[in-house]
This record gives structure tokens, sequence and C-alpha cells, in this order.
């Protein structure tokens, strides 16, 4: 989908402000209202904004247990990712799993209370035999830069 520096406009602003009225946006981006509204919503249609989201800081919370996990399959046939993907899918505490090149086949970023309740989640996790060959654990000790705003700017072109 090409977007024009308005739609860019857009995703900035409402990637800051999931909240953010129909007027504000309008006024934001420099449209009328029922132009920005409509805006939106082909951006929404056409799943570039796929749902809006509180950003939860959970050491408010309780304390929690933050750990990088580097994953490697001992095989690599597509039913073995698959099963991987959809046991990694199902469960909560890992919140976000990247498929990657290079030396290991995934990096998982996983959120536990603490260490022992990591360590349990990582026993269920071989003992369902999902074929993993290597793990390595990388206990997150201060978080410099967690954005969740994107840069849309700069990686999509506009035409203006």
């Amino acid at each position: 989908m090409k977007l024009d520096a308005v739609d860019l406009r857009i995703l900035d602003a409402v990637q800051r402000d999931g909240r953010i009225t129909k007027l504000a946006l309008a006024e934001k981006v420099g449209l009328s209202p029922t132009p920005c509204w409509m805006r939106l919503r082909k951006l929404e249609k056409a799943g570039v904004i796929t749902g809006y989201h509180a950003r939860i800081a959970p050491r408010r919370i309780a304390p929690v247990a933050s750990v990088m996990m580097e994953v490697t399959l001992a095989n690599h046939r597509q039913a073995d990712f698959e099963r991987f993907e959809r046991t990694v899918a199902a469960i909560p505490e890992i919140v976000a799993c990247w498929s990657v090149g290079g030396g290991v086949d995934y990096i998982l970023k996983i959120i536990t209370a603490d260490i022992d309740a990591y360590q349990r989640l990582v026993d269920g996790l071989l003992d369902r035999e999902l074929g993993i060959d290597r793990y390595f654990t990388y206990i997150v000790t201060k978080t410099v830069k967690e954005e969740t705003v994107l840069p849309v700017a700069s990686f999509a072109g506009s035409d203006e």
C-alpha cells in the first residue's frame, strides 16, 4: 500500500496516542475531520493499523523477570517450525517471538514473575519435545530503550 505524507502523519499520531479524538487527530495532521476519519478507516481496513493498545509498566504491578531467549531447533522441516510456533503463540508469558536468520532459529522475549517461573516455562517447553536443540538465556538487567512507536516516515515512501 502506498502511503502519502498525510497517512504517515496519521500513523505517527495514533501510535503516540491511540485514544486521540477524531477532531484532535484531524487538527494534528492538517485535515478536516471527515477526510481524516476516512483515511484512518482505510488504514485499518488495509491492515496497516492492527489494533489499539494500552502500554503497561509491569514492574509497577509486581516484580518481573524479563528474559531474551535464543532457540535453535534440531530439525528444520516446515512441520517442525509450525509446531514450535503454534506452541509459542499459545504461551502468554512469551510476549514476542521472532524467526531470524543466522546462527539461531528464534529469539523470544519472555516476561515471568521471577527466574524460577522462567525455568519452569523452559522445562515445560523441553518436556513438550518441540525439537529444541539448543537455547540460550539472557536476563534483562536494564531496559535502555523499548519503543512501541515505529519510525514510519523513515521507511515508508511518501508522495509529497
